[in-house]
């Protein structure tokens, strides 16, 4: 898209980039406030970047946009029974204490003046409510009035936001950070993702807001540090349905979940019996990154013992070994396993490291001399480098970091001179999810004794491209990362080849050039990983139980 002047803001003096953006919010309520609002108020309180300066209070949406009584109730039961969560609690911002004015909705000439007085010096608002600011009122604020995509899909304490991908069978729910501003006021998207559809309608919605609260912070301090609005991906999409799903709707969509969880059940079942287990398999086949067909690839047919998972390939002196996640049926703890190619099989040759806790993801690689190993450890809360002290099943401990964190599928790749640390980091929120959030952090090395995150982490907020789905390549002066697509409601759905354009701590671009979707062999319903060496590749896949 070519740049648009009409979005570009830039302050010129130093010290307009030194003083907090100013912040109005706009509300239906002064009070009850979910706990995603709760969370975006609470960052904006604890971040000396921002100043929350005013409240003003906007009218509900009237009777006839009201839900049925039926689906209040069905929305109602399906909250308590599957959305249930803890109620956040601020440390920033108290909603009890009425902090700031609170104004109508500036209706009327009076209203419109007495509004714009209150918003006088006020950069942007956050839109919390149904609706908005009067166009007199936006045209005011230089960055403009913020809204999320599923604002309008909501009235009084019922929202649907969540049911209309789930009903239509869609994979993936689309969440959107629109800017309404200019005069006449006209509304622009400036940033967009999508995150893997879940089975519940009103899980679905809230995992979308947990999302939402990373992304609207991360653009706000864009904003503080740059003073400009960037440029627009384009105009506002049609409007989500702002009416509740239908009766005829709502019965599909009973029929649907009730089936989803027997299905659960009967794998919950299953899973105490001693099953359950995701079943892994192995492709392999010769190519690189950026011309490998897995259609031409060969099966390396799991053992009963030991499902496979993960893998990264290692050459060392003269042989082909693998690295990669193990465990049996039944078991949800795996380790990391060590087998030898002969041919296109693999000789086991055992354990490789095996820890209390769940180990996946064993990133190997060489750095003066020695070999290291960055499993996934991020049910211990922090990142672990393991140096070989002998090969291939002695580790020791060699370097944490990122401790308190939760970090997943993590990868470093030297690049321009320059080591870069890639992970997925899960915030702590009421649905833990990896598959969201890519991070990247400049990094000394494996000894991470030094981690500047990158200044606009997330930089990646998606779940169909965010994860990491194995080791970067450098190719003829490209750069290409693995990730995974996480879609149709199922972990490790497929794998993207992104190739990343601008790397650097202040800016982070890349695009997706090709996607592999588990139809490549039959009976096959994901593949999530990649790795590479010597022309021979390696690619996991999920069987169709």
């Amino acid at each position: 898209m070519a740049d648009n002047p009409a979005m570009h803001l830039n302050t010129s003096s130093p010290l307009a980039a030194l003083q907090p953006l100013r912040i109005g919010v706009a509300t239906d309520r002064t009070g009850g406030f979910e706990n995603w609002q709760l969370r975006v108020l609470d960052r904006i309180a604890g971040d000396n970047r921002f100043r929350l300066d005013v409240f003003v209070l906007c009218p509900q949406h009237p009777a006839e946009h009201k839900p049925s009584p039926l689906f209040s109730l069905a929305s109602w039961l399906e909250r308590v029974t599957l959305g249930r969560q803890p109620v956040f609690v601020s440390q920033h911002f108290d909603p009890e204490v009425q902090r700031f004015e609170y104004i109508g909705n500036g209706a009327g000439p009076s209203g419109v003046e007495r509004l714009g007085a209150s918003l006088k010096g006020v950069d942007l608002v956050i839109c919390l409510a149904e609706d908005g600011l009067p166009d007199e009122a936006v045209r005011l604020l230089p960055f403009g009035e913020w809204h999320l995509s599923f604002s309008a899909q909501s009235s009084g304490d019922v929202d649907w936001s969540g049911y209309s991908s789930v009903i239509e069978k869609q994979p993936s729910t689309g969440l959107h950070l629109l800017v309404r501003r200019g005069d006449p006021a006209d509304t622009l998207c400036i940033a967009a993702c999508a995150f893997n559809t879940k089975f519940s309608a009103v899980r679905n919605g809230d995992f979308v807001k947990e999302r939402a609260v990373t992304l609207v912070m991360r653009e706000l301090g864009r904003i503080a540090d740059t003073r400009n609005l960037g440029v627009a991906l384009g105009k506002a999409e049609p409007a989500r349905p702002e009416t509740a799903p239908s009766h005829i709707d709502l019965l599909r969509y009973g029929y649907s979940l009730s089936s989803e969880l027997l299905g659960r059940a009967g794998k919950a079942l299953m899973s105490k019996m001693g099953g359950g287990s995701a079943v892994w398999t192995l492709y392999t086949g010769r190519g690189t990154i950026d011309d490998f067909d897995p259609s031409q690839a060969v099966e390396i047919v799991p053992d009963n013992d030991e499902i496979r998972a993960d893998p990264f390939i290692l050459e060392h002196e003269g042989e082909c070994y693998l690295f990669y996640e193990a465990y049996a049926q039944g078991q949800h703890k795996a380790h990391i396993a060590v087998s030898r190619f002969v041919g296109e099989k693999l000789e086991r040759l055992g354990v490789a490291l095996e820890c209390d806790h769940h180990l996946s993801y064993p990133f190997i690689f060489r750095h003066d001399g020695d070999l290291f190993m960055m499993p996934e450890t991020n049910q211990a809360r922090r990142l672990e480098v393991w140096r070989c002290v002998e090969f291939p099943l002695k580790w020791e401990l060699y370097s944490t970091a990122l401790e308190g964190l939760s970090p997943a599928d993590s990868s470093l790749t030297f690049y321009q001179g320059k080591w870069w640390l890639f992970t997925n980091l899960s915030d702590f929120h009421a649905y833990e999810d990896h598959c969201s959030e890519l991070h990247v952090f400049e990094v000394d090395g494996p000894k991470l004794s030094r981690v500047v995150p990158h200044k606009r982490n997330p930089v990646v907020i998606d779940s169909t491209i965010a994860r990491n789905a194995g080791r970067m390549f450098e190719r003829n002066g490209r750069l290409y990362r693995p990730s995974q697509r996480n879609e149709h409601g199922i972990y490790g759905y497929g794998l993207n080849i992104m190739e990343i354009e601008q790397l650097d701590l202040d800016t982070y671009r890349e695009r997706c050039i090709r996607t592999i979707t588990p139809d490549f062999k039959p009976g096959l319903m994901g593949c999530h990983h990649f790795d590479a060496a010597d022309g021979r590749y390696v690619i996991d896949a999920r069987l169709t139980l």
